[in-house]
């Protein structure tokens, strides 16, 4: 059977049709559980949605990487140009039969169809928040003039994260497309998570604006500013270079821990292993990836992790220390003690599909908490409520 053309418009209204279907949900319960509240209280409400699918929709990227079906359909954006894979079944039992344990077979299909459909409906909501938010920023200032002041929704967020998901989208086409190259594989990852960052900087601003809500802002100190920025530029460092021992299939470079095979410090090809621009299992001439270059790629990220585990406990224990900030702290030493169970247990359980998803979502996790820190704290030098302490 003939290999299908890499990119296939014809189902793309039927996929679209799906992701209407899987946002009507999630639309109409904040409709009907919302319709009269403020409407910054309305706006919060459908972002924190959004938020909470987009983080599923990180989860379920890992567990389509991890399960080998990023390629369960060689097309974009359907599947052997059909909205479905029972549309494909002839194919993928021909590909399946060439194939038995290849990359294309119907339960890689579905898995990597239904993370398309997730993906498509996360759109959807992000669109229609982006519509909401101009409305309402329209009507809002109407209203600002006749009382000179100035309108305090922005459509600007949500209109930068709508642009985002578009170029998301791009890069889960070039995902398939080009093959699993590693790069653009490691930069989806990236994008998700950024992703789930601008989503959760507006749901505390529209906290910060609901009438209703005690989400007003926290001063922060310069220096806990600083720790906080400082922590969150390491966590972002060691997701991409998890992200890259995940895409280049290195973590089983080392399965014991301290040392790694029997070596504190193992023979390990640098230049080789972080070659950004490669096809997945080549070096840059072309050849094998070495075995080398692999303990490279899993090395430097475990020792990263030392440094940055150390950072967040830190900044844990200051944030705890802090009553406005005392619930964060929490879930920053939670998480962080979550992500170094995982991370030991990829190694040296032979890195099992649930420890593998879970430090994603750990990861993911971490990055709502930090923005969430962020975007509450305001500067010291900016005036906040005397009601709220100071961190």
């Amino acid at each position: 059977m003939s290999t299908p053309a890499l990119y296939d418009l014809s189902p793309a209204l039927r996929l679209m049709f799906m992701g209407l279907v899987v946002a009507l949900g999630p639309l109409a319960w904040v409709w009907v559980r919302n319709k009269d509240a403020p409407l910054a209280q309305r706006l919060r409400v459908l972002t924190l949605v959004t938020l909470f699918l987009t983080f599923d929709l990180v989860i379920f990227g890992a567990f389509t990487r991890l399960t080998d079906s990023g390629l369960g359909c060689p097309d974009w954006p359907g599947c052997y140009g059909s909205a479905s894979p029972v549309g494909a079944q002839l194919h993928i039992d021909a590909a399946q039969s060439a194939m038995p344990t290849g990359p294309v077979t119907h339960s890689k299909a579905w898995i990597e169809m239904i993370h398309r459909y997730l993906a498509t409906g996360v759109g959807v909501l992000i669109l229609v928040l982006t519509l909401s938010t101009w409305i309402a920023f329209r009507d809002e200032r109407r209203t600002a003039k006749s009382e000179k002041r100035g309108a305090q929704i922005s459509p600007w967020w949500p209109t930068v994260t709508l642009l985002w998901v578009c170029l998301q989208g791009a890069f889960g086409a070039l995902t398939v497309t080009m093959k699993l190259f590693p790069a653009i594989v490691t930069l989806h990852l990236l994008g998700g998570l950024i992703l789930l960052a601008l989503l959760q900087a507006q749901s505390v601003r529209y906290g910060q604006l609901s009438e209703n809500s005690a989400a007003a802002r926290i001063t922060l100190s310069p220096r806990t500013r600083i720790f906080v920025m400082a922590a969150f530029a390491l966590l972002w460092l060691q997701i991409a270079l998890g992200g890259w021992v995940s895409t280049n299939y290195a973590v089983l470079a080392c399965t014991d821990f301290p040392a790694c095979q029997n070596s504190f410090w193992p023979d390990m090809d640098f230049r080789q292993g972080f070659t950004v621009w490669r096809e997945l299992g080549a070096s840059h001439d072309g050849a094998n990836i070495s075995f080398q270059a692999l303990t490279a790629i899993h090395y430097v990220h475990r020792l990263a992790a030392y440094l940055v585990f150390v950072v967040l406990l830190a900044l844990a224990i200051h944030l705890h220390r802090a009553p406005a900030f005392r619930l964060q702290g929490r879930w920053l030493a939670g998480l962080t003690l979550l992500q170094a169970a995982t991370g030991l247990s990829n190694v040296v359980l032979g890195w099992p599909l649930v420890a593998a998803v879970a430090h994603t979502g750990g990861a993911a996790a971490l990055v709502v908490v930090l923005t969430g820190v962020i975007f509450s704290g305001s500067s010291s030098l900016e005036t906040a409520p005397a009601s709220k302490l100071k961190a």
